[in-house]
């Protein structure tokens, strides 16, 4: 499959760019109440004059794309099939604010490792699959009828590509649809790589290390300071959907801070990603208009639509990184899922298939080596 934006989409994009209607400055500097306007009107200048995205959307037409449906559901996915005689399936999933195209340096390595100083025989045949409402891939038709996103997943692996065993890795929302798959497939998923974990649905306060409490202390004050995003995503995603979807200065602006907030980028946002990766990753939300959509995970899981991880007895694997969002105590994390590695990389946040991309196949490349 191809994407093809019209002159008149882009004419247009660029107009409501130029003409975008700044808010009244406050007395605050920098990034303190949100996006910086100045790094912002930057980028939005940039956006409107000299960021090409025919160069771009070319060189998104020359991934391997393929459509699948999944249960009448319509799955786009990107294929990188491995070299070597027994490549190790996997799936690749991304969070939010993301897209494919974060993977797919992380894929190249994964599927031709000997490209990059590995051996073939670790190499994988990567399935990354753009979740529902994300990119190419339209929204499940309805909030409660089966299947969840999981399921599709492993139909898409199992009943469609024909992969009888699979690995699976995933961060933020990829980390819990990662989970619930190998929970309800531990015959087919032979073990599990997670940037974040699931928490318990209970467990007794008494139990609580010192370690953990230190952890679910930290967790409440990022939810305090950081997590109105998430507050707003899980209640009233439609209400703020209507602004970004109509300006795309205001999904720049939405955008943008998260990737430098939760990159290991130390607030250099230019340290971590290049101008044209993120206006490329804003210009696939503007035009598949799926900022809406892709606000749906929150929702569902608020409203208690989404299913709950127990328990996960596949091999998994925990990695840190030092720019992620949290940074669960091991004690925590095998609560709910059999570890078997528990590692806390040296760079990378939660972006880091596409900060990281090295050091990222480097760590699943070794733990998924004894597993095959």
């Amino acid at each position: 499959m191809s994407i093809a934006v019209s002159d008149a989409e882009l004419a247009d994009l660029r107009s409501r760019l130029r003409n975008t209607r700044w808010p009244t400055p406050w007395p605050v500097a920098g990034w303190e109440a949100g996006t910086d306007a100045a790094e912002l009107r930057r980028l939005v200048s940039y956006w409107a004059t000299d960021y090409d995205w025919r160069v771009h959307e070319a060189e998104i037409n020359a991934l391997p794309s393929y459509l699948a449906d999944i249960a009448g559901t319509p799955v786009h996915y990107l294929r990188f099939d491995g070299e070597g005689p027994a490549p190790l399936p996997i799936v690749l999933t991304n969070g939010w604010p993301s897209s494919f195209l974060e993977l797919t340096s992380l894929a190249r390595r994964l599927a031709s490792p000997s490209q990059y100083g590995g051996s073939a025989s670790d190499a994988f045949t990567v399935i990354i699959p753009s979740l529902p409402g994300f990119g190419f891939s339209p929204q499940r038709p309805s909030l409660t009828e089966p299947p969840q996103t999981h399921e599709i997943w492993h139909q898409l692996m199992h009943d469609e590509l024909g992969f009888e065993r699979y690995a699976a890795q995933g961060g933020d929302l990829g980390a819990g649809i990662t989970s619930r798959l190998a929970e309800a497939h531990p015959e087919a998923v032979l073990g599990i790589h997670l940037m974040a974990v699931a928490s318990p649905v209970a467990y007794d306060a008494d139990s609580i290390t010192a370690e953990e409490r230190a952890y679910l202390d930290a967790v409440a004050a990022w939810s305090a300071e950081e997590g109105g995003y998430q507050h707003e995503q899980s209640t009233r995603p439609i209400t703020l959907s209507y602004g970004l979807a109509d300006s795309p200065t205001g999904l720049l602006a939405w955008l943008v801070e998260k990737y430098r907030a939760w990159s290991d980028c130390g607030g250099d946002l230019s340290s971590r990603f290049s101008d044209d990766f993120l206006l490329t990753q804003a210009s696939l939300y503007w035009f598949t208009n799926t900022i809406s959509t892709s606000m749906r995970p929150y929702y569902e899981y608020a409203r208690q639509l989404t299913r709950r991880v127990a328990r996960v007895e596949v091999p998994t694997a925990v990695a840190l990184f030092p720019g992620d969002l949290a940074r669960p105590p091991r004690s925590w994390c095998e609560r709910i899922y059999h570890v078997t590695s528990y590692r806390e990389l040296p760079r990378g946040g939660h972006f880091a298939a596409h900060e990281e991309p090295e050091l990222f196949a480097r760590e699943l490349t070794e733990f998924f080596r004894d597993l095959r």
